[in-house]
């Protein structure tokens, strides 16, 4: 049996999480790092350490003490292009907790890692005081990706039913009373 201690991000776990996140989009998206979408991968210390509004999480295996699991918040609403005019609107930058880099290492998927990272990250933007919405976007064709954040939040845009696919992202919005033990994303 594993433990894991969810905790914020040191100096000192910057490479460990870049390592995590980057696997993640080589391995899972298919896409490698793409500059103008992982910026923040590069420089998670300038993405989510500089602003007392951004943090990043770790999951950190208790037996070895490895980091396993990222997951990031910050207050840069999705931007239209590239996202959907009704999306970037409705998720204005400044006002919006967008959650970020909510990956899990494969051999410690399904142990409720990215549910505690979630339900710390919506503690975090409450605490906050100034956000009004709590907003993610996932890849569908990433495996169990949907499904997780269907559990989680509501589904304000699926990119699937506009004319042409659009880019096949599907907008979620996460209610503020979710926590880990709710499935329910209705609050």
């Amino acid at each position: 049996m594993h433990d894991y201690t969810i905790r914020t991000a040191t100096p000192d776990d910057l490479g460990a999480a870049r390592a995590v996140m980057l696997d993640t989009v080589y391995r899972d998206f298919g896409t490698g790092y793409v500059p103008r979408w992982h910026g923040d991968i590069i420089d998670p210390a300038g993405a989510y350490l500089a602003s007392p509004r951004h943090t990043l999480l770790v999951a950190v295996d208790e037996r070895d003490g490895s980091v396993v699991g990222t997951g990031a918040l910050d207050s840069r609403g999705p931007l239209h292009p590239p996202n959907p005019p009704d999306v970037a609107e409705r998720f204005p930058s400044g006002e919006t907790a967008q959650l970020r880099r909510i990956y899990v290492r494969p051999g410690h998927r399904r142990r409720g890692i990215a549910r505690r990272l979630v339900g710390a990250l919506l503690d975090f933007a409450v605490a906050d005081g100034g956000y009004r919405a709590v907003y993610l976007h996932t890849d569908p064709s990433v495996p169990g990706a949907e499904a997780f954040w269907r559990s989680v939040g509501k589904v304000v845009h699926d990119e699937r039913e506009d004319p042409g696919g659009g880019q096949g992202i599907v907008h979620f919005e996460v209610p503020a009373g979710w926590s880990p033990e709710r499935r329910d994303p209705r609050p």
